[in-house]
């Protein structure tokens, strides 16, 4: 979904609602483990940055869900735990919301908020 949402709460708001649910759970947790990050509209879609740098995003596609999550030692440390999905260097391809696992999320981004490591 191209965006043009000034915000994260014009972008939720225009994201289909079989996937709304999914993705605010998805905010909440990058609002509440990614503490000193900055949310903001990158790229056209809702992203987290530290330093000035995006370390995190997530949209709603056509025929996915995508999450970036762009430290490289983050993704290949979870990388095993993402089989059966569509994974890219830093991007991870949900088809249905419910193969979105919220606990593995929060890993993910805990690791994120600890990580000094490079970004892809």
């Amino acid at each position: 979904m191209q965006s043009q949402a000034a915000d994260v709460d014009g972008y939720l708001s225009g994201v289909p609602e079989h996937r709304r649910a999914c993705l605010t759970a998805v905010r909440e947790l990058c609002r509440t483990e990614l503490a000193g990050f900055t949310e903001s509209m990158d790229y056209r879609m809702p992203s987290y940055s530290r330093d000035g740098v995006v370390e995190v995003a997530f949209t709603s596609q056509k025929q996915y869900i995508s999450l970036f999550v762009l430290r490289t030692d983050v993704m290949a440390a979870h990388r095993e735990q993402l089989t059966g999905l569509s994974v890219g260097k830093g991007c991870i391809r949900y088809r249905r919301p419910e193969q979105v696992d919220l606990d593995l999320v929060r890993g993910m981004l805990r690791d994120t908020a600890a990580s000094t490591g490079p970004v892809c």
